[in-house]
């Protein structure tokens, strides 16, 4: 049954994001908050697909800690590609950080481009980086900057491995990051297919002013995600000591 439920739920997600692309595509000649809905919704879509094909339940905690259309940074543990869709309908104008690449695909590269997210390319790391902060400051004007500081995702027993872009990022910006904690890497592990049912939980944790000297920053931003995803680990190990 778990073979087959993770078939059904892979089409069923590769179903949903086809067409919901096709969705953004559509909104090309309008502004870019139509866009930006339609990626919200593909995010609420995803995480109801995932329930009711795979199982078990689904849970957002601390979302009362969110301002709702303020400029704040979100910095994410990175497990799986579960929140790579889930966060974006947490906030009201997610912002996101791609490749340059991806600008380049027909059709999807146009619904990205206006969505106005930050392209960058990667080929040399300080230029790269110095792009990154100036789109960075002109588009987080109203908007919430998500951002996954190990860079890739990350098996879940495995160490972090924060990357101190981040910092550079926060001191930049000069607004408060919120910390967010989950669990997701042990329902939808990397380079799997298999997808199992549990209780996924994502929570967003108070948040760190701005105006912290890096190190500070770093270790406080690093701590606190490690620490609290460690705690989701283990409360969905109680329940299902098989994950």
């Amino acid at each position: 049954m778990l073979y087959v439920r993770s078939l059904l739920f892979n089409i069923a997600f590769y179903v949903v994001t086809a067409i919901l692309v096709f969705g953004c595509i559509l909104t090309t000649p309008f502004p870019q908050r139509y866009t930006m809905a339609v990626g919200r919704y593909w995010g609420v879509v995803c995480s109801k697909v995932f329930v009711w094909i795979v199982g078990g339940s689904y849970e957002v905690r601390g979302l009362e800690n969110l301002p709702q259309g303020e400029s704040i940074l979100l910095a994410s543990k990175h497990m799986s590609v579960f929140e790579t869709f889930a966060l974006a309908p947490l906030v009201k104008n997610p912002l996101f950080i791609l490749k340059r690449e991806l600008l380049w695909i027909p059709f999807f590269g146009w619904a990205v481009a206006n969505s106005e997210m930050i392209a960058i390319d990667r080929g040399s790391r300080q230029k790269a980086l110095k792009n990154m902060l100036k789109q960075a400051k002109k588009r987080i004007v109203g908007r919430q900057l998500i951002i996954f500081p190990e860079g890739t995702r990350r098996p879940v027993d495995a160490e972090p491995h924060y990357k101190f872009g981040i910092t550079h990022i926060y001191r930049s910006l000069k607004v408060p990051c919120y910390p967010v904690a989950l669990n997701t890497g042990l329902f939808w592990p990397r380079r799997t297919f298999l997808r199992y049912p549990g209780k996924i939980i994502i929570e967003i944790l108070p948040p760190i002013e701005a105006g912290l000297k890096g190190d500070d920053f770093f270790e406080r931003v690093t701590t606190t995600i490690e620490t609290n995803s460690q705690r989701l680990i283990a409360e969905a190990r109680e329940d299902n000591p098989a994950l």
